[in-house]
């Protein structure tokens, strides 16, 4: 029987599945908007929301309860600040997960993982961009 027995396996162990949906949360805190497969936006929605309430908490223990599941303190420092601010009169459902059809190598269903009232200049923040694309812009700019 499979009583209180829930989250899927994404034929992972343990500790890969853990950090992997760990990043995942971080992701979504820090750019607000993450495209991922169906199955994984579906078991990190919870995750986020439970996040998002901790930084609205705002205690010490609160803030190294979010420490220990997110890796970067520089997206521990926006959802205690910015994101909590945000959705300070809000209770509950701070994300929302939008189909996004279906990956072309695979067919797995995709869907879009995004917070409620997001900042569309948050998305791409912190991201290194490749030399290319900044050599690009170089040459646009002195044309």
């Amino acid at each position: 029987m499979r009583h209180g027995v829930n989250g899927r396996k994404f034929s992972r162990d343990s500790a890969h599945r853990q950090a992997m949906l760990e990043n995942l949360v971080t992701a979504v805190l820090k750019h607000e908007q993450v495209k991922t497969t169906l199955p994984k936006a579906k078991d990190v929605r919870p995750l986020v929301e439970r996040m998002i309430t901790l930084g609205k908490r705002g205690t010490l223990h609160a803030r190294r309860l979010a420490l220990s599941k997110i890796p970067e303190r520089k997206v521990v420092d926006k959802l205690f600040s910015t994101l909590a601010e945000r959705y300070k009169g809000r209770k509950g459902g701070y994300t929302r997960v939008l189909k996004a059809g279906f990956r072309y190598g695979d067919a797995a269903a995709m869907a879009v993982i995004e917070l409620v009232d997001r900042d569309p200049k948050a998305k791409g923040a912190d991201t290194p961009r490749p030399a290319k694309a900044e050599a690009a812009e170089g040459e646009q700019a002195q044309a």
